[in-house]
């Protein structure tokens, strides 16, 4: 199994942890360590293997999606997250993008979705299915919304803008490095000047704001 991607699957619905494993047997480069329906099970399996990616369901009984990832946060388990939800509620969604979730997809479209994401997930990149960046998209406040942040995106400047562009390509700091001909700790500084400057606090805001303002941007 070396440099086989090790997956968990954690969801209370039998038929549906059969449908991934089936889709998931297909990629030579997947290992599914085990499915299981709750979040006690999952702990055991996190504890005792090493696991890289966990695709997880919010809603489970004995111990939901949340409480787990507390949990294995709390425990230093080093394993990447992707949820699978039906809801769409933009409360959840960035409660658990502010737990470090790595990716998010709609379970509507899991069997199409979920191979794309594990591969992004893995290549270090942060994966959120095109029905939550619709969400997301219509959850703008019209004109008003728009203009507020064109005005602050007037405070940048031209290599901020650069920069954030790059970002909004999904490019690691050390891409943008490279394609600018500057440096990641210089990178990194003008990730904070056009957090500081766009009112942007937390771990995945600038995220989140290009996600929905993406398609408007540059």
């Amino acid at each position: 199994m070396k440099n086989r991607i090790n997956i968990l699957i954690v969801d209370d619905h039998p038929i549906f942890r059969r449908g991934l494993r089936d889709i998931l047997k297909r990629e030579n480069k997947v290992n599914i360590v085990a499915d299981v329906a709750d979040g006690i099970d999952a702990l055991n399996v996190v504890k005792n293997q090493k696991i890289d990616i966990i695709i997880l369901d919010l809603e489970m009984p004995k111990m939901d999606g949340f409480v787990f990832m507390n949990s294995i946060k709390h425990q230093k388990i080093d394993a990447k997250i992707i949820i699978l939800s039906m809801h769409k509620e933009k409360e959840l969604f960035d409660r658990a993008m502010e737990l470090g979730v790595k990716g998010f997809v709609n379970k509507e479209n899991a069997i199409s979705d979920i191979v794309e994401c594990i591969h992004a997930v893995m290549n270090g990149k942060v994966y959120v299915c095109s029905m939550f960046k619709d969400l997301l998209e219509s959850k703008n406040n019209g004109q008003t919304t728009k203009h507020s942040y064109m005005a602050d995106l007037a405070l940048l400047t031209s290599t901020e803008r650069k920069v954030l562009k790059l970002i909004a390509e999904n490019k690691s700091s050390r891409q943008i490095a490279d394609e600018l001909f500057i440096s990641t700790k210089t990178v990194e500084n003008h990730r904070t000047n056009i957090c500081s400057k766009l009112n942007l606090h937390g771990t995945h805001a600038l995220l989140k704001f290009l996600l929905e303002h993406k398609s408007n941007l540059l």
